[in-house]
């Protein structure tokens, strides 16, 4: 059944170079653009929107971490190791289960979602896209990308549950950067009263 929804999706490339190029866009920089996402949200963020960055970027660090020990695990083979298949871009023939880009996507957008909705559900359907262009580029079963979707679930809702843990940590770190931003701005007024 994998397989066989492997080949439904996968088959659909190969026929539009548009399409193709657009499905290896989002495969290869889709985690570029979460990532720049990211840092536009911390940069012109309120404190709570800091916040809010830093557990999506933190549950997403801890939901690899929980792939790379389900690989140790339990390894599945990519479908181009195991079926002759044309990929659409090199990859390493490393385990396929579950898929670290789509954990990322689907991990910053449901720990995003928790906290901004509306941030999230964008966040949501780029990282659909991101696992269904991982289909479609011959790099991974559905399964592996429903494997991620699970994981970045579990991962994410045990972090919400969790966040009185972390909350210090993350107050420390924003009261850092505020500390360090506000050093900045306190010695350019200076300057600027010197210039005068």
């Amino acid at each position: 059944m994998n397989y066989e929804l492997f080949k439904s999706i996968h088959n659909l490339s190969g026929h539009s170079n548009t399409l193709d190029n657009f499905m290896v866009f989002i495969t290869d920089k889709a985690i570029y653009i979460f990532a720049l996402a990211l840092l536009a949200l911390w940069i012109f963020g309120g404190k709570c929107m800091k916040r809010a960055v830093l557990y999506a970027g933190g549950t997403g660090v801890i939901a690899l971490v929980v792939n790379v020990l389900i690989a140790q695990i339990y390894y599945e083979p990519r479908p181009f190791v195991t079926h002759h298949i044309q990929t659409l871009i090199p990859h390493a023939e490393d385990a396929s289960f579950p898929s670290d880009h789509s954990t990322g996507a689907f991990t910053i957008a449901i720990a995003m979602w928790f906290r901004y909705k509306k941030i999230g559900i964008p966040m949501f359907i780029l990282a659909l896209l991101t696992g269904f262009s991982r289909i479609w580029a011959g790099l991974h079963y559905p399964f592996d990308v429903l494997g991620s979707l699970m994981v970045a679930i579990v991962i994410s809702y045990v972090i919400v549950k969790l966040s009185r843990l972390f909350d210090p940590l993350v107050n420390w770190i924003i009261s850092i950067y505020d500390s360090i931003l506000g050093k900045r701005s306190i010695s350019n007024k200076s300057s600027r009263t010197k210039n005068f």
